[in-house]
């Protein structure tokens, strides 16, 4: 019936984007309502631990640090797992995150102590933006309104680099440049693996 075809479509499920929120809920009550102390976890750049470069994504300092990055992350965590996917948006997060904790490490003091899930939700930003490169109408002006933003907390964070204010601004900066890179990577493996699939096989008699 022509009544059906009018129905809306089923919801999507965001399981991934929710599954992380979750996991930086539940880790954060641990360690600020139940009081376990998980420091262990947070990256200490003196004397890291090999686990501390992920755990470190899912711990913050405090209620106003879970709740801007959870913001973000719900935001910007949908747009990616609506066009790629969940376990585009997991693998995004732990790569963007990872990358942003080994570029802090290198380059901010020995004395720092890391944690929070801003340097991965940075590179959700630039990763939401590439995701949705076209000539579409719609993701050009989707491209308009999220480049604006990203690129002005990108400029942002880069004029107040040098503010001792306890903010990690380089791992922001790193978690963007590597979702850049990121992008640019599996570009190049699927431009790639569509030259090496389109070259004719040759075959013996």
């Amino acid at each position: 019936m022509i009544v059906d075809n009018l129905k809306p479509q089923e919801n999507q499920k965001y399981n991934a984007v929710f599954a992380l929120i979750i996991i930086n809920l539940v880790m954060y009550g641990l360690d600020h309502v139940l009081h376990l102390n998980l420091n262990a976890l947070y990256l200490h750049h003196h004397n890291p631990s090999w686990y501390q470069f992920i755990t470190s994504l899912f711990c913050h300092a405090h209620w106003a640090h879970l709740s801007g990055n959870l913001f973000f992350l719900y935001i910007f965590g949908k747009l990616i797992e609506e066009e790629e996917g969940g376990w585009a948006l997991i693998i995004s997060y732990l790569v963007c995150g990872l990358g942003a904790n080994l570029m802090s490490w290198l380059l901010n003091d020995s004395n720092v102590v890391a944690l929070g899930a801003s340097g991965a939700v940075f590179g959700l930003f630039t990763v939401s933006i590439l995701i949705k490169l076209s000539f579409q109408w719609r993701n050009l002006l989707e491209i308009l309104i999220l480049g604006q933003f990203v690129i002005s907390r990108m400029i942002n964070e880069t004029q107040m680099l040098t503010q001792d204010d306890n903010v990690n601004r380089i791992a922001h900066i790193g978690g963007a440049m590597v979702g850049v890179a990121l992008i640019f990577a599996l570009l190049w493996f699927e431009h790639l693996y569509d030259d090496r699939s389109s070259k004719p096989v040759k075959r013996t008699r």
